[in-house]
């Protein structure tokens, strides 16, 4: 459900881009719809995400210069200016606090029925690089095919390829995850496999 909320804004602005083809409509749609969510999602849920209250603050202010400049290059930079943010706070998370940023964000999710699955401090650590990595390919793909290939082309990508590449990375975390755990439970068991 969080995934449809946090995607909802883009999936507004893919259908207005789609029935417009104007991509200045689209910015303006988007600009309305992100701080709608993001109150809704406050009034329902008494909770905000960070990443989609960076988000909202970079749809307002880099479609704000879109819309001022009559130039989509400032929204084309939007998502790859917040996963390299993320990227940052992830990596810088490996030195600052006694978990890292993906720790805290999934270690309570994982149970299992007779004991918590857990994950070494090394194991940890190498997942939460590895979201790091993530962010910063997707940041340098969604440039590349910005001054790559057409607007239109963008548009998909933003939705298709982006949301895309984050399910099909999840989905891997999610394997690699439930194995490491696995294994290490068995570890704990019997020292000696």
């Amino acid at each position: 459900m969080q995934l449809f909320i946090d995607y909802l804004p883009i999936l507004v602005f893919f259908v207005t881009y789609v029935l417009t083809k104007d991509i200045f409509v689209a910015v303006t749609v988007l600009m309305v719809i992100a701080p709608i969510v993001l109150i809704g999602q406050w009034v329902l849920t008494r909770k905000i995400s960070k990443m989609y209250v960076a988000s909202t603050a970079l749809v307002l202010v880099l479609g704000g210069a879109t819309l001022l400049y009559r130039d989509p290059i400032f929204l084309f930079w939007k998502p790859t200016v917040l996963y390299w943010i993320a990227a940052l706070v992830f990596a810088g998370s490996q030195f600052v606090g006694e978990r890292t940023i993906v720790q805290r964000m999934i270690e309570g999710t994982m149970k299992s029925d007779d004991a918590p699955l857990q994950l070494t401090s090394p194991q940890w650590s190498r997942l939460n690089l590895i979201w790091a990595g993530f962010f910063v390919i997707t940041g340098c793909l969604n440039i590349y095919v910005a001054f790559n290939f057409s607007e239109a082309a963008w548009v998909n990508f933003k939705l298709f390829g982006l949301l895309g590449l984050t399910l099909a990375f999840v989905i891997v975390q999610t394997i690699w995850l439930t194995l490491a755990m696995h294994k290490n439970q068995a570890v704990d068991r019997d020292p000696e496999i």
